[in-house]
This record gives C-alpha cells, sequence and structure tokens, in this order.
C-alpha cells in the first residue's frame, strides 16, 4: 500500500511499453525485488489490462495466475519471478547491461530504460551490496531503482537491525541518489524526471513511503507502519475500517474507480503513439543497418545461434577446462551476442579463453564483451539471469566448482523460470588438492545434479548437468549447452589434465547423457561407469581387468538427467538389469546410486578431502587403475 503512489505514476505516465506487443524488445523493464508485494504488481497490472478482477480475487489459491509471489509471465507484464528478497534488483542490473551490451552494437533501437523496485529487506541482502558495486562501477544510467524505505519489516523496525546510511552508501558507489516523500506523487515525478537525465550513473530514488498506508484498525485508529501489517491480511473489522478509510466500498472491494479507468485509458492512447514513432524510427533504422536488423531478430528469437564446429580443434590429453577455454574463443568468434563473465577467475576457470579474442566490459564502452564480476558469485550468477531476462543476449559465468554454493540461490532462480544461462564450474574434485578442504568439491556435484531430477513448470528436467569425461567430449558437451534454449546448463570440468577415452570412441552419443564407450567388450562381466575425469581412470583400470581375464563394458555418464530422459530400452541397452556394475565418482557415492543400483558397488569420497598434491590424493584416495583392479576382482567375487 506504501509503494502504490510510485507503481501508479511510474505506469502512467514514464513506463514505455507496447499494450498490443507485450514482447517488444525495446520496451522499458519493470524488475520487482520484493516479491511478497505481488498483490500491488497484480492490481497494476490490472489497470492496464493484464489481469482481470477475478483474477486478483484468486490470489494465491490453486490454479490461478495470481501466486503468492509474481512468476515470470511477460505476456502479462511479468519481467521476472521474485521472491528470495535481494535477486530481483540484481535481475535488473544484469537487463541494465544486456541493453547497454546491445545497444553499442544495434544503436538507439536499444534505448529502454530499466526500472527496479525494492524494500528494507533486499537492501539488506549481502547481494545488494555486489549489485550496488557493479551498476555503479559501469555507470548505468539506464537503471532506474526506487527503494520503498519504509522502516518496518516482518518482525521489527527497521532500526533495530541496520544504522547505516543509505544514500551514503550508494553515492559511494557512484549512484545518482536522490530522497523524497515516497507517497508525494510530484516528487515521485520529478525524481523519475531527474532520473531519466542522468547520463553517466545508475539511479536510486529512496522513498520515504508509509508502510500498510491508509491502514486502519477496527476502532477507526491507524494501523499503518506496524510490523503486524507486513505479513498478514488485515482481516475482519479492520479490513472493513480500512476500505470506508479509502474512499472504497466494504460490500465491493474489488473495483476500478472511473477516474483511474480515464486515466489508463489516456496513457493507452499515449502509449500507442510513443510505440508506433519507436516502430517507425526502427523500420527506418533497418533500412540502413540490414545486418544490424538481422541480427536483433535471431538475437531475440529464442533459438540457438547457428556455430561452426569444426573450428573447435583440441588438443588431446588437456584439462577439460583448457578444453572448455578452447571452445570459448571459437564462439567468441562466432557468437556476437555472448556475455561471457567470471568471479575473478578467468586465467583459472579457463574463461579466459572467451576474453582472449574480446575485452571486458567497463564504464562509457560496452564494446567488449566480457563482464568482470569481481569477487562476487552470486551476484554475478543473477546479473547473468538478468541478462538473458532482457533477452537479446547469452549469458554464461564461470568459477571454481566448490563456489557453486554461493550460487545456489540464483541457480534455482534459473531452472525456475527456464532461462537458459550457461554455468562453467571449473576444478571439479579433490585435485585442487594443494588448496585443501574448502576448496575441494565433494557434495556439489550430488546437489547441483538433484536440478536435473526437479521438473520445471514444463515438465522438464530444470536443468542440464554436463560433466565431459575428456577434451572431445567437453566440445560435444559445449554443444549440447549451447543448444540448450529452454533450461539452465551446468558445465563442469577438471582442473588436472585427463587421458583420453579409447581411440574410435563416438563421442556424438554424449547426447544421450550415458553411453558406451568404444573398446567395450561385448560379453562384459561387469559394467564400469562414471563421469569426468574418472571415466579415464576406469579405463586404466579395464586394462588391468581384462589382462586378468575380465570383461569389461565402460560407459562415460556425462548427465544422468538427460540419460534417464531417453527411451527406457536404450537405458537398459546402456546399463541392462541384472549386471555386475561398479562406479567411481570423486563426490559423494550417492552421485552415482541412481545409476549403479542395489546390484552394484560405488567408489567415491565420503570426506571433505585433504591438502596435497593431487597425485598424492589420487593414490591416497584410491582413484588409481591399481585400486579399480581391486576393488571390481573384490566385488566379482
Amino acid at each position: 500500500m506504501g509503494g502504490a503512489d510510485f507503481i501508479n505514476t511510474l505506469y502512467s505516465e514514464f513506463l514505455v511499453y507496447d499494450p498490443e506487443n507485450p514482447e517488444w524488445e525495446g520496451r522499458d523493464r519493470f524488475f520487482l525485488d520484493p516479491g511478497h508485494m505481488a498483490p500491488m504488481l497484480y492490481s497494476q497490472l490490472c489497470f492496464i489490462g493484464k489481469y482481470s478482477i477475478d483474477d486478483l480475487k484468486n490470489l494465491r489459491q490453486w490454479g490461478s495466475v495470481t501466486p503468492g509471489h509474481p512468476e515470470r509471465d511477460v505476456k502479462r507484464g511479468i519481467e521476472n519471478t521474485s521472491g528470495p528478497l535481494g535477486q530481483g534488483h540484481v535481475f535488473a542490473v544484469g537487463a541494465a547491461i544486456a541493453a547497454k551490451f546491445l545497444k553499442a552494437r544495434l544503436g538507439d533501437v536499444m534505448k529502454q530504460t530499466i526500472y527496479a523496485y525494492i524494500s528494507d529487506g533486499g537492501i539488506q541482502e549481502e547481494i545488494s551490496q555486489g549489485a550496488g558495486r557493479i551498476a555503479g562501477n559501469l555507470g548505468l544510467d539506464n537503471l532506474i531503482m526506487f527503494y520503498d524505505a519504509n522502516d518496518i519489516q516482518l518482525s521489527t523496525r527497521t532500526d533495530v537491525v541496520t544504522c547505516e546510511d543509505t544514500a551514503k552508501k550508494y553515492e559511494s558507489w557512484s549512484w545518482f541518489v536522490q530522497e523524497i516523500d515516497g507517497n508525494d506523487v510530484n516528487q515521485i515525478r520529478e525524481a523519475l524526471k531527474k532520473a531519466q537525465a542522468e547520463t553517466s550513473r545508475p539511479s536510486l530514488i529512496i522513498g520515504h513511503c508509509v508502510m500498510g498506508k491508509g491502514a486502519r484498525k477496527a476502532d477507526g485508529s491507524s494501523y499503518e507502519c506496524n510490523c503486524a501489517t507486513h505479513g498478514a491480511p488485515l482481516g475482519g473489522d479492520n479490513f472493513v475500517e480500512t476500505m470506508k478509510n479509502l474512499g472504497a466500498d466494504p460490500e465491493n472491494p474489488f473495483v476500478i474507480f472511473p477516474e483511474v479507468e480515464e486515466m489508463y485509458a489516456k496513457r493507452r492512447e499515449e502509449l500507442k503513439k510513443i510505440v508506433a514513432e519507436r516502430y517507425a524510427e526502427k523500420a527506418e533504422w533497418a533500412k540502413g543497418h540490414p545486418e544490424q536488423a538481422k541480427q536483433l531478430e535471431e538475437w531475440f528469437s529464442g533459438k540457438a545461434p547457428k556455430i561452426d564446429w569444426s573450428k573447435v580443434e583440441q588438443k588431446a590429453g588437456q584439462a577439460t577446462r583448457a578444453a572448455s577455454a578452447t571452445v570459448l574463443g571459437a564462439l567468441a568468434e562466432q557468437v556476437p551476442n555472448m556475455i561471457v563473465a567470471s568471479a575473478d577467475l578467468s586465467n583459472s576457470d579457463k574463461t579466459d579463453g572467451f576474453l582472449k579474442k574480446t575485452h571486458d566490459i567497463v564504464r562509457g564502452d560496452f564494446s567488449g564483451a566480457f563482464f568482470q564480476a569481481g569477487v562476487a558469485e552470486l551476484t554475478m550468477a543473477c546479473c547473468c539471469i538478468g541478462m538473458a531476462l532482457h533477452g537479446g543476449v547469452i549469458a554464461a559465468c564461470g568459477t571454481f566448482f566448490v563456489f557453486s554454493d554461493y550460487m545456489k540461490p540464483a541457480v534455482r532462480m534459473a531452472a525456475l523460470m527456464e532461462l537458459p544461462v550457461k554455468f562453467i564450474w571449473t576444478h571439479d574434485a579433490f585435485r585442487v588438492g594443494e588448496d585443501g578442504p574448502t576448496h575441494e568439491p565433494v557434495e556439489q556435484e550430488a546437489q547441483i545434479r538433484l536440478m536435473e531430477k526437479l521438473k520445471n513448470h514444463s515438465g522438464k528436467n530444470s536443468m542440464l548437468v554436463l560433466r565431459p569425461a575428456d577434451v572431445e567430449e567437453t566440445t560435444v558437451c559445449w554443444r549440447m549447452a549451447m543448444e540448450n534454449v529452454e533450461t539452465p546448463t551446468g558445465l563442469i570440468f577438471s582442473r588436472q589434465n585427463v587421458d583420453m577415452l579409447p581411440e574410435g570412441n563416438d563421442y556424438a552419443q554424449a547426447e544421450k547423457g550415458a553411453y558406451v564407450v568404444a573398446g567395450s567388450d561385448d560379453d562384459f562381466d561387469v559394467i564400469l561407469l562414471a563421469s569426468g575425469s574418472e571415466v579415464s581412470t576406469l579405463d586404466a583400470g579395464a586394462k588391468l581387468l581384462r589382462e586378468d581375464g575380465v570383461k569389461v563394458r565402460l560407459v562415460s555418464v556425462p548427465s544422468e538427467g538427460l540419460f534417464r530422459s531417453q527411451p527406457v530400452e536404450y537405458q537398459q541397452s546402456v546399463l541392462p538389469c541384472g549386471k555386475k556394475k561398479f562406479g567411481l565418482t570423486a563426490g559423494l557415492p550417492v552421485t552415482l546410486e541412481g545409476l549403479v543400483g542395489n546390484d552394484g558397488a560405488i567408489w567415491g569420497l565420503e570426506s571433505f578431502g585433504f591438502s596435497a598434491p593431487y597425485k598424492v590424493l589420487d593414490e591416497k584416495l584410491g582413484y588409481t587403475a591399481q585400486n579399480v583392479y581391486n576393488q571390481v576382482k573384490a566385488f566379482l567375487k
């Protein structure tokens, strides 16, 4: 209720969009951070015809289009799913970066403004630090954020938990900051005009609002600025007195007043003229820039880019992170709308394979395609999600796999919104040994692969997770990632060099998630299966087993989720029931339990790891050909 004055002013006077074409690429975008303010957004969108009164009446009910927190639905005017406080406005930062990036390539046809709405909770969430730093450092003058500063949160007043000067904080990050009465329409209007006129800094409008503005208790006393109004309905006579105080009829509360209908009818006509002018400008621009016009259409089509994969030439026996760098170099040359980011690790996570073919995005120059996020994994991930939400850009970001722990909230949101962000994770196992347990991922693969078991709203695996076995399989996995335009993709790469799979291996079979590796025996006694660098360790162990008369089938499983999506007949042809199965994983044994089953055995890691050179750890922890031989022989007895 306290934010209604701002959002009403924004939509009735400032936000530029096409009422007839909500997916118009040149539209302004509004990102809501505090998803618990869904009723405010739904009500506002009802004014512009995106929701009906009946939709509002069904708030939070089964099967309704008005869930408790807004879920992305561009056709209805909702640009982002919001819920975990802090992420929503970082999506806006990413969208603003994408808009700047596209404008640098396409010109003024991409002159949209990105608006964001944040609350006290979002300001307190640590992710806001990363957003403020990045937006200010890049000078995102196309970003305007309204901060609903009402001093009340769910369980307490804000002064109990913070004493910072928010204005000075954002000014120190090079933001243009204005403080206003957030319920004074004239002040809101003037602040928005000044923010739009700013040409070198992102804008923060601190609106000092009255939480629960107009709310009254049953006895007629004020219910404003009360923690109890934050998370619960007014209810009963409180609701009745509030409706009366606001000039509404408690017996007929779902009504749009005639003067409001008239205001939005007028705005609709204004928008028709504005949009017609913009479309005319775009048509004229397209005549003089046919190649760029074609690019704009392709980039916003949602289709996978055309890539000549024959240009990728891998060097045998390298680490898969190095193989990823080779692919990224080719992508930098062939995919002009791709942005790659790194959390201060580009020369180690090998995203510098992309960087070497472009340059950094910096304040005043968005002609580069590499986003240096600094040490901020969650912020980086959310910025990349915002780029994907904006559209027209393919976003990828890299860091060490162990730090995926910092990114899980963003990965989940990308999966929920069905966004094709590429997450690049290197240093995939304990073989980062010298750095010790803090840097050795053990449980991370099991955690991230759960996303392959979780279905999205479309009924598909919510994420594609790929851990390639060698450099050639890395190329195939990257191709799968680039062709996946429906969900996020996680790419997990090794730090250390990895031996090649047997000669003649058909790597294209990796597209099925799991496949029989070349050189496997026909009448086999045991199936050896793994993902990543453990596949080559199994292959080395298989050689010893064959010398001892044991016949072996070797299976590479870059993606269990994808494999489980194949026909049952194919799954049975690769991992037939009744056959002995031995799995090797550098992570928790549970990573392979679903594949090995009750008739199998798994050699995995059940501790946090240890500090030592990786070859020493391989020996000490049993990741050797000899231990594979020993374990399988014992298993087959």
